[in-house]
Formats: C-alpha cells, sequence, structure tokens
C-alpha cells in the first residue's frame, strides 16, 4: 500500500465528513465533525453475526449489532453488564434455567427489508438469531456456544438434516416467551457461563425480514448488517476501507463507568463522566496489511488509534515504555497482555501429521520439542509476547501460572525420538516416513510481513530435526475458510477471547467443535468426554482439576503446543480522549471521546 494512495483515501473521507458537518447532532450526541480513523491489520469477511469468525469483522459487528449483555468499559477483571437486557438473567440454584427481560423500546435501524414502518427489537428476535446458528444450510461456526445446552434446540437442527428444511417456526421447548420482552431459557444441564455466551456477538440480535431480503443462497447475510446498535456500515470497500456512521435514533446511554484499580482510570472518569454517548459521529476503518504502511500512517498523524504489533515494537517503545519523543508529542498508550493463545497446531485428520499411532503422536512431539518459542517471541514479535504452558491465558478464570508443560525445547531430544520410531534421513539428509517414503509438512501463515517472519523461524526449526517443509502464506480470509475445513497441514493459530473464562479455550479441542473452533481438527475420546464433565461445572478448583488432565491428555498426544501471549499496544493520537483497551470488548469507539480534527 502505498503512502500516497493512503493519504489520497483519507483525505476523502475527512472532506466526506466535513461535507456533513451541517447535519445535526444524533439523539445520543454523536458529533458528525468526531471522525475516529482506524486500522486493520487484516482483512475483514463480512458481517453476519452467525457467520464472521475473525477479528477485525467482530469489531463492525459489535458496533451495528447488540446483544443482551456487554461488558463494563473500566472493570478488570472483565464484568457482565446489560445491554439491551434490562438487567443481568436471573439464573436459578441449578443453573439450568435463566429468565431474561429486555428493555422496551429499542428499535432496529431502518431498512427496506421492514418497509416504512418502525421496527422494535423483541425477545423473539433473539430467539430467531439462536435458532440460525443450528440451521445446517448456514452451517455457522459458532453453533458451539448453545450446542448440547437448550432444551430442544439440538433436536430441531437433527430434523432439519433430515428433512433438508430448517423449520424456524417451530417451538424450542428451551425458548420460553412469557412475553414479548421477557425469555425464559431452559438447559439441559446447569451452565454458569451462559450469560457470557450472550455476550458474544454471534448471538445478536438479527431481524428475520432482512435475512429474508438479502440472504444468499447459502442463507448468509455478510454485506447487508442492519442492527440495533450504536453504527450503521454507510460504506465498504472490501479489504480495503469501512465506514461507520452514528445511528441518528439510537438510544444511548450517560457514561458513568467507575474507576478501577488501574490509576489511568481516574483521569478517563474525569474526562468523560456525564457526557452521552456515542459522541463519535463517524468512524473510518483501513485495512493496511503491511507494518510500515501503518506505521507511517500514524507518523504522519493519518490514523487516530493504531494497534502496534510486536514487529513495529521498536520504532515506539523501549523495554515496554512508551517512546519520549512520542510521549512528547501527546501520544498515549494502553498495554495488555491479550487474553489469547497463539498456539501450534496439526492436522489430525492429515496423512502425514494426524492419527494416533505411536509414530504419528512421535513425529509431532518431535516437531513441538524442536520449536523454540522463546526464540520465535523474541525475533517475530521483538519480545512483545509471553510464553506460556498452558491452554488457558492469563486474565481468564482458570489460568493456572504454576502449571508446566511436559513440551519443552529439546531440539537433540526430538531427533532421538525421531530416529527411535523410524523417521529415519535419506542420502539428501531429509527424513522419510517409517516406510521409507519422503514426506513434506506445508506451513501455513499470513500473506504478509508476520507471516513471512514466521515461516522463517518454522523452516529452521523443521531443519533442525530433517524434516522438509514449504511455505504456505495465503490471504487471512483465505486460512479462516480453509482451516474450517481440515485443509491445513500446520499453523500458528491465535484465539482472543470470546469471553473470560476458560471454557472459551478448552473447546477449542473438543471434537464436536471441528468445522467451528476446532483448527487442528483433534478428536479425543477421552478429552471430549472430560469437557462434557466440565460443561456442568461452576468455575472452581473441580473444574480446574479436569482442565488440568485435558492439558494433559492434549500433551501426550501432542496434537497441539501452546505458544505465547501477546502484548496488544494500542498508541492513540492526543486528540484521542478517554481510550484503554478492553480484553473483551473490540469496538471501544462506543465508550470514548475525539476532538474534532482543525
Amino acid at each position: 500500500m502505498k503512502r500516497t494512495w493512503i493519504r489520497g483515501m483519507l483525505a476523502a473521507c475527512l472532506l466526506a465528513g466535513a461535507a456533513g458537518a451541517t447535519l445535526p447532532a444524533t439523539a445520543a450526541s454523536a458529533d458528525p465533525n468526531k471522525v475516529l480513523r482506524y486500522i486493520f491489520i487484516a482483512p475483514e469477511t463480512g458481517f453476519d453475526p452467525a457467520i464472521s469468525r475473525d477479528l477485525y469483522s467482530a469489531h463492525v459487528v459489535q458496533s451495528v449489532f447488540e446483544t443482551l449483555f456487554s461488558y463494563d468499559y473500566l472493570a478488570r477483571p472483565a464484568k457482565l453488564v446489560p445491554l439491551t437486557a434490562a438487567e443481568l438473567p436471573e439464573v436459578s440454584e441449578d443453573g439450568k434455567t435463566y429468565t431474561i427481560k429486555l428493555r422496551k423500546g429499542i428499535f432496529f435501524q431502518p431498512d427496506p427489508a421492514f418497509g416504512s414502518k418502525k421496527r422494535e427489537l423483541t425477545m423473539a428476535d433473539y430467539v430467531y438469531s439462536y435458532k440460525r446458528l443450528f440451521d445446517p444450510k448456514l452451517a455457522s461456526p459458532h453453533t458451539w456456544l448453545l450446542e448440547n445446552k437448550v432444551v430442544g434446540l439440538d433436536e430441531l437442527a437433527e430434523q432439519a438434516k433430515k428433512t433438508g428444511k430448517f423449520d424456524y417456526d417451530a417451538p424450542v421447548a428451551g425458548f420460553e416467551l412469557i412475553d414479548k420482552y421477557t425469555l425464559r431459557i431452559r438447559l439441559k444441564q446447569p451452565d454458569f457461563n451462559l450469560g457470557m455466551a450472550l455476550a458474544h456477538e454471534p448471538t445478536s440480535a438479527v431481524a428475520r425480514e432482512v435475512v429474508e431480503k438479502y440472504r444468499d443462497a447459502m442463507g448468509q447475510v455478510m454485506a447487508n448488517p442492519v442492527g440495533t446498535g450504536p453504527y450503521t456500515l454507510t460504506e465498504w470497500v472490501r479489504g480495503a476501507k469501512m465506514v461507520l456512521t452514528a445511528y441518528p435514533d439510537y438510544r444511548g446511554y450517560t457514561w458513568d463507568w467507575k474507576a478501577g484499580t488501574d490509576p489511568e482510570d481516574a483521569d478517563i472518569v474525569a474526562k468523560l463522566k456525564g457526557k452521552r454517548m456515542p459522541q463519535i459521529g463517524r468512524v473510518e476503518i483501513y485495512v493496511m496489511v503491511e507494518d510500515q504502511s501503518r506505521w507511517l500512517a500514524f507518523q504522519n498523524d493519518e490514523v487516530d488509534l493504531f494497534q502496534l504489533e510486536g514487529p513495529l515494537a521498536p520504532r515506539a517503545l523501549d523495554n515496554g515504555k512508551l517512546k519520549p519523543e512520542l510521549a512528547k508529542k501527546g501520544v498515549y498508550m494502553s498495554r495488555i497482555i491479550d487474553p489469547e493463545i497463539s498456539y501450534y497446531y496439526w492436522n489430525m485428520k492429515d496423512p502425514v501429521t494426524g492419527g494416533l499411532s505411536k509414530e504419528k503422536i512421535a513425529l509431532r512431539r518431535a516437531i513441538a520439542m524442536a520449536h523454540n518459542v522463546e526464540e520465535e517471541i523474541k525475533i517475530v514479535w521483538n519480545g512483545e509476547a509471553v510464553a506460556l504452558q498452558y491452554p488457558i491465558p492469563p486474565g481468564v478464570v482458570g489460568h493456572d501460572p504454576d502449571y508446566r508443560s511436559t513440551i519443552q525445547y529439546d531440539p537433540k531430544a526430538a531427533n532421538a525420538l525421531l530416529d527411535k520410531f523410524g523417521y529415519k534421513k535419506g542420502s539428501d539428509g531429509y527424513r522419510n516416513t517409517p516406510e521409507g517414503k519422503p514426506f513434506t509438512i506445508r506451513y501455513s501463515a499470513r500473506a504478509d510481513s508476520n507471516g513471512q517472519a514466521q515461516s522463517e523461524i518454522w523452516k529452521k526449526t523443521f531443519d533442525s530435526i530433517g524434516l522438509r517443509m514449504v511455505g504456505d502464506r495465503r490471504p487471512f480470509p483465505e486460512l479462516l475458510k480453509a482451516e474450517k475445513q481440515c485443509q491445513l497441514m500446520t499453523r500458528t493459530n491465535p484465539w482472543i477471547a470470546d469471553y473470560p473464562d476458560g471454557d472459551n479455550f478448552m473447546q477449542l479441542f473438543y471434537g464436536p467443535n471441528i468445522g467451528q473452533n476446532n483448527n487442528g481438527c483433534v478428536a479425543i475420546p477421552e478429552y471430549d468426554k472430560l469437557y462434557a464433565e466440565t460443561q456442568k461445572l461452576k468455575p472452581g478448583p473441580e473444574r480446574d482439576a479436569l482442565y488440568h488432565k485435558m492439558a494433559r491428555i492434549m500433551e501426550v498426544n501432542s496434537a497441539q503446543r501452546i505458544g505465547y501471549a501477546r502484548y496488544r499496544n494500542m498508541l492513540a493520537q492526543p486528540r484521542v480522549i478517554g481510550f484503554k483497551k478492553h480484553p473483551i470488548l473490540h469496538a471501544e469507539w462506543m465508550h470514548i471521546d475525539v476532538e474534532p480534527r482543525k
């Protein structure tokens, strides 16, 4: 992306924002002169809450659509709060019944799908949206959120598989509509995390009229997002630019979050308390894949809010602190360890890397032992990550800082293991299968500078144990599509928390989630049985003990190796007011302010 092209795009959008300066302020006081310019480091895929599964699309989905619950902007650890719900759910003592009341008078953004009528949000819209996750034709990657939980919902999906048609009008015993604004959800077994699942954007309310008007042959509505949220998508150039405009009739709220323990909170409260939100009238998002393009755009004050990934860290940071020359300009930084795991998986369905035979386990274990995670953090991320041992990262309920994996860096032992299980080296110096056949590992990564660096360091790893490797670099959306279909062989896969509980990470390796979030396509019966048991437990020592057993099962079978959690360094220009990176929320612009550009 050329620097002149970036400037041209930004200038055009600033002119467009200026042209709307005479428009009246919105009902929620969003000022059209207040324009926030933001960057995606990888392309979006689309904006159907039931389908989108990448972090970048989620920013837009979270701006246009609304879930029943959300999170306190300042509370750490993350704290659940009502969004469209009138209050937090009423949960039965046994954890099997949730009663949720909806705020009255919430309306969808106007759209031709509604004719000329105002369309009020009701609980029936949430029931419809939850059912969509189970429509076999739609093939949502988010079915797991409610799978095997709601009484009668799985059975409705099974019936659709037999008949070839999902009956959205069929009653589901677990969804009891007491009235337009009250929903009682009955569960098959206790689930004390359901409130957090209903704060995750795939459970956003989608209007049936909109789906029926705009759906494609698969039933997806990726290009016509219509929700009840604070912003509408008014411009979209795929893989390049998105513009969000404040919805004039959005109900808004008065900023009144309470300061937490962080010293910066008091300053944020002083600047924002009492303001009607949202304040920002327009959000312009640009896709800039290359590090240098993003850095130049921020340096030239062409971007207001910017994620500083590891490769750029030396430009702005010194030992994790913002360099004095940037601080002097008024630039400030919000820095957290992301609630994520970047882990390495080997496709368990692949004929080379998959399977649970001893020699296949030995191959995966040797690769895992040969990889130097600390070196990857240093070279690829410039030290802007922390190595992990456990599948649940810091800041997430269930994390164990004292856990130590049985898989550690030991290339000498890795080579010995391959020798023992018959992976002998040929005349070219590379190993063959125990049957004497040559084979190659295909490592997939994003088609950007980070992906290139990851490919290079993994080539070094494979060379150290005599395995052939070829690089496979693809655009981010293509990677997501391929791994959902179990087509990738191996990849470094980042997973950031959908909600701040260990369940959100342990489900990554659950067999029935293949085709959803189980990107390594692993199915180990012993693991799956224990995971099902954890679903019945509250967070605590009993559940943690099962999580430990599950982590060991994964290590014994070497289905994956846990790598690291990255720092998220967000740099903000001086005009941005009150920004603090939230560990779960993506689109913080609902809760911040920005000074109009001169």
